[in-house]
C-alpha cells in the first residue's frame, strides 16, 4: 500500500486494536493471474508458535477456495472510518481529499480442519455474541444444522508476514486548518464524526 511517511502508523498495539474493532475484512487472493476477493470476519489471534495470525473461513461454494492452499500468499484489507474533506475547510484554498484509516495485512495461508476448525468457530461465535444481551453459544445450535454448515466451509489461518497501516488524518495541514476540518466533520454523519474523533486523538490536537 502506498503510504506517505507522515500518514504511516507503526504502533503495533494500536494497529492490532484497529483490526479487532474492524474485523470484517476483504480477503484477496490470485489464481492464474485473476484476483478474487471475499468479505469475511477474521479473528486476530496467536498460534501455538506465538505468531500473529488471522483465523477465518469461506463457503465451499466460493471459487476463491481454489486459491486458498497451504503456502498461498494473500492480502487482507481492513477499512475504518473515512470522510471527504472539502478545500473550503482549510485556511488557504487547496485541492479536496479524503481522510481515512486502512490496514493491509499480508500473509501465508494454512488450511485448518477438524477439531482445530471447530474450536476456531466457537471462538468466532463467542467473540461476536459476547456483547449481546443473550449470547448464543455454538452448543445451542442444533447439531444437524451445525454439522451441515460445517461441511460447507473451508477453514484457514493466515500467518501474518507484514502489516501496513495508513492513518491519513490531515497531518499535512496547519494547526488552524486541522481544527477547522475537525469542526466541519463533527457536523456530518456518524462516519464523519468518527473521523473527527480519530483526528482529536492525535498528539497535535489541542482545542
Amino acid at each position: 500500500m502506498y503510504i506517505p511517511r507522515r500518514y504511516e502508523e507503526k504502533d503495533i498495539d494500536k494497529i492490532h486494536s484497529f483490526i479487532r474493532e474492524n474485523s470484517f475484512g476483504i480477503l484477496i487472493s490470485t489464481k492464474d493471474g485473476i484476483p478474487a476477493g471475499t468479505h469475511i470476519p477474521l479473528l486476530l489471534e496467536k498460534d501455538m508458535d506465538g505468531r500473529d495470525i488471522l483465523m477465518g473461513h469461506i463457503s465451499r461454494g466460493n471459487e476463491q477456495k481454489y486459491a486458498l492452499v497451504d503456502g498461498a500468499k494473500v492480502l487482507v484489507i481492513f477499512a475504518g472510518v473515512h470522510a471527504y474533506i472539502s478545500p473550503r475547510w482549510y485556511t488557504q484554498m487547496n485541492v479536496p481529499t479524503w481522510n481515512y484509516i486502512a490496514v493491509h495485512v499480508y500473509g501465508t495461508v494454512k488450511i485448518v480442519e477438524g477439531d482445530e476448525l471447530h474450536a476456531a468457530l466457537r471462538r468466532l461465535v463467542d467473540n461476536y455474541e459476547h456483547p449481546m444481551p443473550r449470547p448464543v453459544t455454538v452448543e445451542e445450535i442444533p447439531e444437524k444444522t451445525y454439522d451441515e454448515n460445517f461441511r460447507g466451509i473451508v477453514g484457514f489461518k493466515i500467518v501474518i508476514d507484514e502489516i501496513q497501516a495508513a492513518y491519513k488524518l490531515s497531518q499535512n495541514r496547519d494547526e488552524q486548518s486541522y481544527h477547522q476540518v475537525v469542526d466541519e466533520l463533527e457536523k456530518g454523519d456518524d462516519v464523519a464524526k468518527g473521523v473527527a474523533e480519530e483526528m482529536k486523538k492525535r498528539a497535535n490536537f489541542n482545542k
